[in-house]
């Protein structure tokens, strides 16, 4: 637990964000190679599609080839019309099933674009509101410390790996009676990038509605300003 009053408190915080932001960063990024790999993976199905459709193509100019010489020997060899009718309509029924094979392929492969173009877009979008957040975050930190003697404190769970996933908002100055007396909210980002509100202490009935409202806003600074509203309110009961 770090104090306000701590002089390295301001670059251990950024260090705290900077890791939080480099640990999503490469979680994208492992996104984006995968989105790569899979779209390399893609790109050798429909050459191999391809490819396979052109063998079928001059093969089947072949089979016309043998189609018209089939009609010419029918004519000279009538006793063997059935048999060779037979072959034909065989040969025919393998094409058109060769044709809805392709069209298929083809429309898995339109399918797998369209969702690897929503998985890029879903990327770039979490990108910016997760450095909004941290701008928000860097913008709170500023104007609480210096104008309201907010504390910031870092929450590192046993389950938690990554320092600064919870923060802790220490405001004091509150009570007239008690001005040491610390009034505490604790927050974090989920894995949409939306904030949460852990908990406060003490309890504020209304810690729903404001945190709806900061999720609508995504204006952090005016949620510890009415935070501290409600605070100072519980006071004066």
């Amino acid at each position: 637990m770090m104090s306000i009053t701590d002089p390295d408190l301001s670059d251990k915080f950024t260090g705290a964000l900077e890791e939080i932001h480099n640990k999503h960063l490469k979680e994208y990024a492992d996104v984006i190679d995968g989105s790569t790999e899979l779209s390399q993976t893609h790109r050798q199905f429909v050459k191999s599609a391809f490819d396979t459709c052109s063998k079928k193509l001059k093969d089947d100019e072949m089979l016309f080839e043998r189609t018209q010489t089939f009609k010419k020997d029918l004519e000279q060899k009538k006793v063997s019309v059935k048999e060779t009718h037979h072959a034909i309509s065989e040969m025919l029924s393998e094409i058109q099933d060769k044709e809805m094979q392709k069209d298929d392929i083809i429309q898995k492969i339109e399918k797998l674009k369209a969702e690897q173009n929503q998985k890029r877009e879903s990327i770039e979008s979490q990108n910016k509101a997760n450095k909004a957040k941290l701008r928000n975050l860097g913008k709170s930190r500023q104007v609480f410390q210096d104008h309201l003697g907010l504390e910031i404190r870092t929450i590192l769970d046993k389950t938690q790996v990554v320092k600064g996933e919870k923060l802790q908002f220490v405001f004091r100055h509150i009570n007239p009676a008690d001005e040491e007396c610390a009034y505490v909210v604790t927050m974090g980002i989920k894995e949409n990038g939306s904030y949460q509100v852990v908990s406060s202490d003490p309890a504020l009935e209304c810690l729903p509605v404001l945190e709806s409202r900061l999720q609508e806003t995504n204006n952090l600074p005016a949620f510890l300003a009415n935070i501290r509203k409600e605070f100072v309110s519980l006071t004066r009961r």
